[in-house]
């Protein structure tokens, strides 16, 4: 995953911030879905996270059948998703899947949803 990520970032459209990040989702199945932050003049872009959940959507996953994502940031430092892409990864993962970040070395930190989560706001 870390090749993978690390190609990626170069993908980001990130001229305001300059801040590339890149994500890969992996669902149950083993199929991966790729996204990349999409910076918007008017506030309104979308992080990789939720790219990568997209994309899965819109190739016909549903709720439940994700298994784990991996994040990169361009920092190259770890980093966890905002706090937009946890309510995403609510509604679409369980609660003990991984979220994995990793650092410009290929190191991984694993966190499960519910840590990262651990007042969820669901029905």
């Amino acid at each position: 995953m870390y090749e993978r990520l690390k190609e990626l970032l170069n993908n980001s459209y990130s001229p305001y911030y300059k801040f590339p990040v890149s994500a890969i989702v992996v669902t149950k199945d083993g199929k991966t879905f790729e996204g990349v932050n999409v910076e918007n003049a008017n506030g309104t872009s979308i992080c990789a996270e939720r790219h990568a959940i997209g994309a899965a959507i819109t190739a016909g996953y549903k709720k439940g059948e994700f298994d784990r994502i991996y994040i990169m940031l361009s920092s190259g430092e770890f980093g966890t998703p905002c706090f937009a892409c946890r309510q995403v990864l609510l509604e679409f993962m369980d609660k003990t899947s991984k979220i994995i970040s990793v650092d410009k070395n290929g190191n991984e930190k694993e966190y499960s949803l519910e840590e990262l989560c651990p007042y969820p706001f669901d029905l």
